[in-house]
């Protein structure tokens, strides 16, 4: 049996993963529709070798051309830039960036302060729960909020998500469009050093603020089952210097510090205790309005790397790239699915060309799947493509 997680087997593996497993057509059929109107080959490939060696600006004319690129370099790790005013193998020092879709990066490290199962690169199952929520609040704000249809969620390969905006006004904005949504979709403000990092104010609160409250709700009570946010006392600490109200935070701090009960016991009684104070200093009314949700967002909200976003020349891994450290596939889920996917049951370069891994059969699965979940986001986009052609009188028809 091929030995799990082998980094020296990659040299070997890697090209038949390519041919064999690696959905050219599709990808390539994805990238042309999101470099339209521009040619393919005017989008950005990059390419990470054995040791680390790194090669930007590579570029492809059609699926032959990348087979043979990949074949040739056999990459550890393929990502995708933006889309160039020319060929930008030929004319970087020159070329400019004209669209790329609009992406996002979220990655369980930001949420190290907050999760207690795992941290750094390490992930499971209780933390995933994270990645769950981020998705469905940011699938449905982008679907409800700005109308995109064309999205595409990809497993990082390690210990995060990442999400490809195709539609055509997503693409071409510019930077300070897509700065705005970022910051629109931004509720968690401030670094390490700052204790409170949401602040809704006390007037009534947006409609996609009490979307995603709802949201973090089917999950709130699971997650303080899962990583006890308040049970030790650094837990409690870190809760008490969210409270900007002086007399409220005393009263918390008095009544939680002498139980010993489950985080769930201990938020339950912090709300008793923030209600019954509400009732009585009506005057503190308006500063902690909305302080239970603060909390809930500063412990669930999706924690976005808006400099990933905002920027035009930031590459991003391709879809079905491998990563280098598991051996995991960067696979394509649905956001609806994103609950029920397992870590453990994800593609691995091993088990897929292992006929003998346990896990070989169920991972062929899985890798059919995602390639399915691929063709049906692009066959969407195609669909829209070829509309906005027809509709737009300064283009041909064809397509």
């Amino acid at each position: 049996m091929v030995g799990e997680n082998n980094y020296n087997l990659l040299p070997d593996m890697l090209p038949i993963y390519y041919t064999r497993l690696f959905p050219q057509n599709i990808l390539c059929r994805w990238l042309t529709c999101g470099s339209a109107p521009q040619p393919l080959s005017n989008r950005e490939l990059s390419f990470t070798l054995a040791d680390d060696i790194y090669l930007r600006y590579l570029t492809i004319n059609n699926q032959k051309e990348l087979q043979t690129l990949l074949q040739k370099k056999c990459p550890h790790k393929l990502d995708i830039g933006g889309v160039y005013n020319t060929k930008p193998s030929i004319g970087r020092h020159d070329a400019v960036v004209l669209s790329r879709e609009l992406v996002f990066d979220i990655d369980l490290t930001d949420y190290d302060e907050i999760r207690t199962c795992c941290q750094e690169a390490k992930v499971c199952e209780k933390c995933w729960k994270f990645m769950v929520i981020a998705c469905e609040i940011i699938d449905k704000a982008l679907k409800e909020d700005f109308g995109f249809q064309n999205i595409l969620w990809v497993f990082s390969g390690r210990r995060g998500i990442h999400c490809w905006v195709s539609d055509y006004d997503a693409r071409t904005l510019d930077s300070p469009g897509r700065g705005a949504i970022a910051d629109y979709l931004c509720l968690i403000l401030g670094g390490e050093g700052q204790n409170k990092k949401v602040y809704l104010g006390s007037d009534n609160l947006h409609s996609s603020v009490r979307r995603s409250l709802n949201i973090i709700d089917k999950y709130f009570e699971e997650l303080l089952q899962d990583q006890e946010f308040f049970s030790t006392a650094d837990g409690l600490k870190k809760l008490l210097k969210i409270i900007p109200d002086e007399g409220l935070r005393s009263q918390v701090e008095k009544v939680l510090d002498k139980m010993n009960e489950s985080s769930v016991q201990r938020w339950m009684s912090f709300i008793n205790i923030y209600e019954s104070y509400c009732r009585e200093n009506t005057n503190a009314v308006r500063k902690i309005r909305y302080l239970i949700e603060e909390i809930k967002i500063q412990y669930c909200y999706p924690r976005l790397d808006v400099n990933v976003t905002k920027g035009f020349n930031h590459l991003l891994k391709s879809p079905f790239s491998i990563h280098p450290k598991t051996g995991k596939v960067s696979i394509v889920f649905k956001p609806k699915n994103a609950k029920s996917m397992k870590l453990d049951e994800i593609p691995t370069l091993y088990s897929l060309l292992d006929d003998s891994s346990p896990d070989n059969a169920l991972h062929q699965t899985n890798m059919r799947t995602a390639v399915k979940n691929f063709q049906e986001v692009v066959f969407s986009l195609e669909k829209a493509e070829a509309m906005r052609r027809r509709n737009d009188p300064n283009m041909s028809v064809e397509f």
